[in-house]
């Protein structure tokens, strides 16, 4: 099977430790996110998410610190080039991991080995939407570093890579208005993508039935700039009691995604903004079918008690196939499925260079979980689907243009 240029909808980059150092005002860069070395310490899961401190003694780690955060660089979030029993969540330094993921140079030849035209990548250090910046408790200096961020992923990991490495920014999520204004900001410079949280709830933020956040997806609408939801971007993984084995919450990651969908599909607000696009990144796609079929029978069956002011005049899964897409790196499910997932709202990522990632070998899995798939339909997941929600039309069809 002929595999076309690979379009990656969701890759990682790991922030270079200078960027908030460079990027701050010179009275908030001793206070901003900069990277120290400390000992190695512990690293527990609470409440779904991790939380670390250094240690005393040990060997000597790189640690980005925060106001009293603590977060260091792991082998399994750095994984690519690894050996599998090497991923692990023990912390390392930036000399022992791939220049690719935090160099654009380096990134984009580590592209070229693995048959990826162009990769949409989300933030490590900030999280997946930018918690990281949520929970600050100095908010003037946390709009400084988001939009330093956002400054960086455009100026310094996009623009040299020719349009290579597509922007995906952040907004401040304590404030929607801020949100909307740094929409249009970026948007003015040709950003087509956003991050936020795939249940603002779980963050202790107005959900999105409550209006609050109608000025934000207004903005996105009107500027065509994509909400990219991250599995994880809630910062509250499922999970089914606290002793569980690790590989649970791993296994059922997906279902945060799922209650998102729902949540979106029951809201309006996909009707109220059609202009609105949604993307689910490292959601895997096997669920849809079902979730669809579910949400329309009780639109049908029970819409005489589930509404609760929100009526809609379809059936939930048109909103879905209209505005809404789905991302996978391996769901065989899902392409036994895909003529329910839909063939124009499913594309594929690489997830370099977290654990998961099929880098190097992205080409060869595509090739295996696509077999037997028509050229136009493998050209929409692998490709045509990503440029025409991005809106990534410069893109050559092969190497050789």
């Amino acid at each position: 099977m002929t595999i076309p240029w690979i379009v990656s909808v969701d890759d990682h980059v790991i922030e270079p430790p200078t960027l908030w150092v460079s990027r701050l005002p010179a009275r908030y860069r001793e206070a901003g996110p900069h990277v120290v070395q400390l000992p190695a310490g512990e690293l527990t899961l609470s409440g779904g998410r991790y939380v670390e401190r250094p240690g005393t003694d040990g060997p000597l780690v790189d640690y980005w610190v925060y106001g009293d955060l603590y977060q260091s660089l792991k082998r399994a979030v750095a994984a690519s080039g690894r050996d599998r029993d090497d991923m692990t969540m023990t912390a390392t330094t930036f000399d022992d991991v791939r220049p690719g993921c935090y160099d654009p140079i380096a990134r984009v030849q580590d592209m070229d080995q693995n048959w990826t035209q162009a990769s949409l990548c989300f933030p490590n250090f900030p999280r997946f939407c930018g918690q990281t910046f949520l929970e600050a408790s100095d908010r003037d200096l946390a709009r400084l570093c988001v939009e330093a961020f956002n400054d960086w992923m455009v100026e310094e990991w996009c623009a040299p890579s020719n349009g290579r490495l597509v922007p995906l920014c952040l907004v401040p999520l304590w404030d929607a208005q801020l949100a909307a204004a740094e929409v249009e900001r970026n948007a003015a410079r040709g950003v087509r993508a956003v991050c936020f949280s795939e249940i603002p709830a779980y963050l202790g933020l107005p959900s999105i039935h409550s209006g609050d956040w109608d000025p934000f997806f207004a903005a996105c609408a009107a500027t065509g700039t994509v909400v990219c939801l991250h599995i994880g971007s809630g910062s509250k993984m499922p999970q089914t009691s606290p002793d569980a084995p690790l590989g649970v919450p791993v296994t059922i990651g997906f279902g945060n995604c799922m209650n998102s969908l729902a949540d979106w599909l029951f809201s309006g607000k996909l009707e109220q903004f059609p202009g609105l696009r949604l993307s689910y990144a490292e959601s895997q796609i096997g669920w849809i079918p079902y979730l669809l079929e579910r949400a329309d029978d009780v639109w049908k069956q029970h819409r005489a008690w589930v509404s609760t002011g929100v009526v809609l005049s379809e059936p939930p899964s048109t909103y879905y196939y209209r505005q809404v897409f789905g991302c996978f790196f391996r769901d065989q499910h899902g392409m036994d499925s895909l003529d329910k997932c839909g063939v124009d709202n499913v594309m594929f990522e690489v997830d370099y260079p977290h654990s998961d990632s099929t880098w190097p070998d992205s080409k060869a899995v595509a090739a295996e979980t696509m077999a037997g798939l028509a050229p136009e339909i493998v050209h929409k997941l692998v490709r045509g689907n990503a440029i025409r929600l991005f809106g990534l039309d410069y893109l050559p069809e092969s190497p050789e243009k």
